[in-house]
């Protein structure tokens, strides 16, 4: 029998990058190394990533600052999940948003193993945290050139870019694990969730055929909130549960205003 790495690298609906594209040592889910990430390519120190123990306790979700801008959900990819992945995106037309109307800024991922920085990317470009990217710094001369591009050209242009590669090559030698080989095969996932300057929240994934709106929240809700948890975390984690698959290994964290 095949396994899921054999599965998921000989599936035609696979959307992993091809074999021949270059590959990243894969980022470490740990809010000092996506923090230090994000310092480097132009975020204000002001501005870092946060572990959130619990989805659930009230008490230890008050440790995380608030308003929470983005979060990143980490998990193990199993079949399960592919198999609802592709029926999900089934039938659907590919994004191919762009331009200053953009409600939000997707990433397609073509990088191998750079799903961390994809994950961070969207973080960092949608809602208002993007007041807190400092002036002709990398990142926001990334997100100017990616605004009027269509995801093909916009994924061209982070294959492109030397100051991504440079300063993802500088964060994936951090954390608290060995880091692994750019040629290995990780079967661990990012996926982000937003809040748009719409108040809808959103699923960006560089690996789905574009972004997907969960919903819509209320002015004061960010998404840490009740109704976000509940429309992309616990509704992620549920139906992983449903579908036979117990208990999900998963982490996450959330940019929001440093202690510092």
């Amino acid at each position: 029998m095949a396994t899921l790495k054999e599965e998921l690298s000989t599936s035609l609906d696979n959307p992993d990058v091809p074999a021949t594209n270059k590959r990243f040592v894969p980022l470490e889910n740990n809010p000092e190394v996506m923090s230090s990430l994000l310092h480097q390519l132009g975020m204000s120190k002001s501005i870092g990533f946060h572990d959130v123990y619990s989805i659930d306790d009230p008490e230890l979700l008050a440790f995380v600052p608030r308003p929470a801008y983005a979060l990143l959900l980490v998990f193990p990819v199993n079949e399960r999940y592919e198999k609802f992945r592709t029926q999900e995106d089934s039938g659907k037309p590919e994004y191919n948003g762009s331009g200053p109307e953009e409600e939000v800024m997707w990433f397609k991922q073509t990088i191998g193993n750079a799903c961390g920085l994809i994950g961070l990317l969207h973080g960092a470009s949608n809602g208002p945290v993007k007041k807190f990217i400092e002036h002709d710094s990398d990142l926001e001369r990334l997100f100017k050139e990616a605004t009027p591009l269509k995801p093909v050209q916009r994924a061209d242009l982070l294959y492109e870019s030397r100051a991504l590669e440079s300063a993802h090559q500088i964060a994936a030698q951090k954390g608290d694990s060995t880091a692994p080989s750019a040629e290995d095969y990780v079967e661990l996932h990012y996926v982000c969730f937003v809040k748009s300057l719409d108040n809808n929240l959103w699923e960006m994934d560089g690996r789905r055929i574009g972004p997907l709106k969960l919903g819509t929240l209320e002015p004061e809700e960010d998404v840490l909130s009740e109704k976000a948890l509940t429309l992309s975390v616990r509704s992620f984690l549920k139906r992983e549960e449903q579908a036979g698959g117990g208990e999900l290994r998963f982490s996450l964290v959330a940019l929001g205003q440093s202690f510092d």
